[in-house]
């Protein structure tokens, strides 16, 4: 089987894993009472085209590698996703974000205040429950847990700051960028992290996991960068709203590139040809090239570490899944 097709069936699975642990989430949603019409409305319009399921799938891996059964733990699994979905619409407010997959935001559908209000409850009932699921490990563990729970966390709120300080900056290194890669990371490390711990692992097994999911992370962030400069739309949104895909600005360190990828970004409509020649000056440029090589690098890691784990289909879905991380690329 194809490291593609491999990659297709894993994320299938990592969204059916995610079900149960969503629609917990949904339930524990749908009772709480708000008093404002709105905002009710806001949440019934979000709930209705909730479909994020990779935080709560990876839980689930990491969770059922170490063997445990994810049907365990359901309650944690919803105050990932509800955790997830806190940093989704907030994130929305910063990116000014109207329309995902054709379909509108909270925030472009209610405005700020609304959505600050959502993403709020969301953040209150996630960290509540999944406070309250620590109390299922030793007593030694629990405050430990936190603490690292917290850090992973305040890494991804730190890697969104320097975001936006870097779109105010006029001088943005890839360095600059690929730290920031790393930080927001720390979002998949932290699901595999509580995977592997609420289910029993090993503290070896547990630190495995982890760097594992710190390593998905960054190759999904920089995977995810390179297939914007494929696509025509999100390419025009991201210039617009002057968020330059990573691999682009990679490839603009060299300077005659730079001036022809500016003159073309220059222009007021971007062509599918335009595009194809700023994805070919791209992947050509020698810092694209080095990039892909540090994910190769990344992936060996990943593969390396996965095999220190017990040997099962969780271990092989893992080492697909890295393997897929550079398919067609």
């Amino acid at each position: 089987m194809t490291p593609k097709k491999m990659g297709k069936i894993i994320m299938a699975d990592i969204k059916q894993r995610s079900k149960k642990g969503l629609e917990l989430a949904k339930q524990i949603l749908q009772a709480e009472k708000m008093e404002y019409p709105k905002l009710q409305e806001a949440l019934n319009h979000y709930l209705a085209n909730w479909s994020e399921f990779t935080h709560p799938g990876l839980f689930s891996i990491a969770y059922e590698a170490i063997g445990g059964n994810p049907d365990d733990a359901l309650s944690t699994q919803a105050a990932i996703a509800m955790l997830t979905a806190a940093f989704d619409v907030h994130d929305d407010i910063i990116d000014k974000s109207e329309v995902k997959h054709q379909v509108p935001t909270v925030y472009g559908k209610f405005g700020a205040e609304i959505t600050l209000l959502l993403g709020n409850a969301f953040l209150i009932e996630g960290l509540k429950i999944f406070a309250e699921s620590t109390m299922i490990l030793p007593k030694e563990k629990q405050k430990g847990t936190l603490e690292t729970f917290k850090k992973l966390l305040f890494e991804v709120g730190n890697a969104h700051a320097l975001e936006i300080g870097l779109k105010e900056s006029k001088n943005i290194t890839p360095s600059d960028y690929l730290k920031i890669t790393e930080l927001k990371a720390a979002s998949i490390e932290a699901d595999m992290y509580i995977g592997a711990l609420f289910g029993g692992g090993k503290d070896a097994d547990v630190a495995v996991l982890a760097r594992v999911g710190r390593i998905l992370g960054i190759l999904a962030t920089l995977r995810d960068d390179l297939i914007d400069v494929f696509d025509t739309e999100e390419l025009r949104q991201r210039i617009s709203a002057q968020d330059l895909p990573l691999p682009l600005i990679f490839a603009m360190q060299d300077q005659k590139t730079k001036e022809k990828v500016m003159a073309i970004l220059s222009k007021p409509n971007i062509t599918k040809s335009k595009v194809a020649t700023l994805v070919d000056l791209t992947i050509e440029s020698e810092p694209v090239v080095q990039m892909k090589k540090r994910m190769q690098l990344l992936i060996g890691e990943g593969l390396s570490l996965t095999n220190k784990l017990p040997i099962g289909k969780l271990q092989n879905k893992l080492q697909a899944l890295l393997a897929f991380m550079l398919e067609d690329l």
